[in-house]
């Protein structure tokens, strides 16, 4: 193989692995079995419709139309609202009482505007 197909083989595999680690969840997937999520990083995206934050810290509530997620964010502050984003992090342990889901909740590791 010569170098420039090295190379362009390189690429091609850094581009797959890529998108296969960005693959985005519909929210309702995420809220209907958090516990499959639990502690691993996930890729959301869709519409802020609440956002609170002080100083570079805040939550915000992300509906893709299939559900809503809370984001917690503890460094970039927050969206405001109104705003499409993407969004990755990892889900956090949630409340559930008989059987319901009442807060799942994602620590915000990397956003962009979409």
């Amino acid at each position: 193989m010569t170098a420039k197909r090295i190379c362009y083989f390189a690429a091609m595999m850094i581009v797959a692995l890529a998108l296969v680690s960005c693959e985005r969840i519909r929210i309702g997937e995420i809220n209907s079995d958090p516990g499959r999520f639990m502690h691993k990083e996930v890729a959301v995206a869709g519409t802020v419709t609440q956002s609170v934050g002080v100083l570079s810290k805040g939550i915000y509530q992300l509906d893709d139309g299939t559900g809503t997620l809370w984001v917690l964010s503890n460094s970039r502050g927050v969206p405001s609202k109104g705003a499409h984003v993407g969004v990755k992090g990892h889900i956090t342990p949630t409340v559930t009482f008989l059987g319901i889901n009442y807060a799942t909740v994602m620590q915000e590791s990397d956003r962009r505007a979409e």
